[in-house]
């Protein structure tokens, strides 16, 4: 009998050749033939595995940049589900966005204006202003951290750019933060109503390069906490000596006054960028000036390059995430 002959019959030589017959595929043994390999892979793209077409920086950057601006409505969700449960967690809810400043403040005038008995005019106002874009940075560095490790079950589950979640992060705190700004307007107009004026109307603008500046920061911090899991723990330490080298409880000009005699540490202190966010914060809305624009352009052009830097480690690190968590 001829090969098409045995073909129809259902007979074929086994693996090893010696022609030995065998029954006819059933219809459920042909119709696994024709079912690809599946194989297990890693959550990195193909670009990634293949070594001879690994992605170059700028790739990379320009790769990550796309993701986020493609995935808007993921962020968008985000931010609502973690307002929505910040708020569902506690009892006054979101109302702790209004009380946590006034408390805040509270706290530091009675220390600083009561016990140690500094003289700040409206003092009040003055360290208000500072406290309430702290306390954004503040959640944007620590909520950051965490914004990986915490879905570590969704990573597992399915595959998407993990580097909205810094992103969403960030930007949630500023939310926070636009509802801290109703109780600062009432206490300027109610009790401080001599420091109203239009320039207050800049505080978006300062904003604006608070956020370009935390959100580097926050990329950076979120996937390498995924891989060294002290890195909480050592934020809330710089964290808090950052806030209190920084001029929140005092003027700049006490540090000027200070530093006369040593020009190179005033030099030093004020390359410290909360140096010239505070500065820029209370000019708009304690003394009515306008903020330190050219200071304000430096940062932004730093923390653009910081961004840049961000994006680049963390989409080299990303395709381990699912592995290491």
């Amino acid at each position: 009998m001829d090969a098409p002959s045995r073909r129809r019959g259902g007979f074929a030589d086994d693996a090893a050749g010696n022609g030995t017959p065998r029954p006819p595929a059933t219809g459920s043994e042909r119709s696994r033939a024709t079912l690809p390999a599946v194989s297990a892979t890693t959550e990195a793209p193909a670009s990634f595995r293949s070594s001879s077409t690994s992605p170059n920086a700028f790739s990379l950057v320009q790769g990550g940049i796309r993701e986020v601006l493609s995935r808007r409505r993921l962020i968008a969700y985000l931010i609502r589900a973690d307002l929505h449960k910040t708020g569902a967690d506690t009892l006054l809810g979101n109302i702790w966005w209004f009380v946590d400043p006034l408390l805040q403040m509270l706290v530091y005038v009675i220390f600083v204006g009561i016990i140690l008995q500094r003289r700040t005019p409206d003092y009040p106002l003055f360290v208000l202003s500072a406290i309430l874009p702290w306390k954004w940075f503040e959640s944007t560095i620590k909520d950051g951290i965490g914004s990986i490790v915490s879905r570590e079950r969704l990573i597992k589950q399915i595959w998407f750019p993990k580097l909205v979640l810094p992103v969403a992060t960030t930007l949630g705190g500023g939310v926070a933060f636009a509802f801290g700004l109703i109780p600062l307007f009432a206490i300027t107009f109610i009790f401080y109503r001599h420091h109203v004026s239009a320039y207050m109307l800049l505080i978006p603008a300062v904003a604006v390069v608070q956020v370009i500046f935390s959100l580097p920061l926050a990329v950076i911090l979120s996937a390498t906490n995924v891989f060294y899991r002290d890195v909480g723990n050592l934020a809330r330490h710089v964290l808090r000596m950052w806030f209190y080298l920084s001029p929140a409880l005092y003027g700049v000009d006490q540090v000027k006054s200070l530093t006369e005699k040593n020009p190179f540490l005033a030099d030093i202190y004020m390359l410290n960028p909360w140096t010239v966010l505070f500065t820029s914060y209370r000019n708009v809305i304690f003394y009515g000036q306008a903020p330190e624009w050219h200071q304000l352009g430096i940062l932004v052009l730093a923390s653009l390059v910081l961004g840049v830097v961000a994006i680049l480690f963390f989409k080299r690190t990303e395709p381990s995430f699912a592995k290491v968590l």
